[in-house]
């Protein structure tokens, strides 16, 4: 469960960072989790001091909100970011010797891989 929240922190800091105008509804849709998971970590955020809320008037005069990354947000942007890089990197490692061991078996059986650049 951490690990989820982690990375629906990393994915809002990420995409406030690009874009601060964006609505919850907006940051739920592109990363693929509920508006409430997103109302939680966008709280949890604010009391941690790592984004800070802005009003303002969009041009149909509605009120609109602008979350905008910290100092303390972008540090631990750039710290959640190394980490997400460092696991992606290792999962990528893994995968790719899975591949090749998975390539070995099918040599070994006799059946030549139609993908990916194996023999045909």
């Amino acid at each position: 469960m951490k690990t989820h929240l982690n990375e629906v922190r990393f994915g809002l800091l990420r995409r406030l960072a690009e874009d601060p105008t964006l609505s919850q509804r907006d940051l739920a849709r592109q990363m693929g989790v509920s508006v409430g998971r997103v109302n939680y970590c966008i709280r949890a955020l604010i009391e941690k001091g790592e984004i800070k809320v802005n009003n303002f008037r969009q041009s149909d005069h509605k009120l609109r909100y602008a979350y905008v990354l910290t100092p303390k947000g972008l540090e631990s942007r750039a710290r959640l970011t190394t980490r997400f890089l460092k696991r992606k990197l290792e999962e990528y490692d893994a995968l790719t010797r899975e591949i090749e061991d998975l390539r070995r078996d099918v040599n070994e059986l006799g059946h030549a891989p139609t993908r990916f650049g194996g023999n045909s």
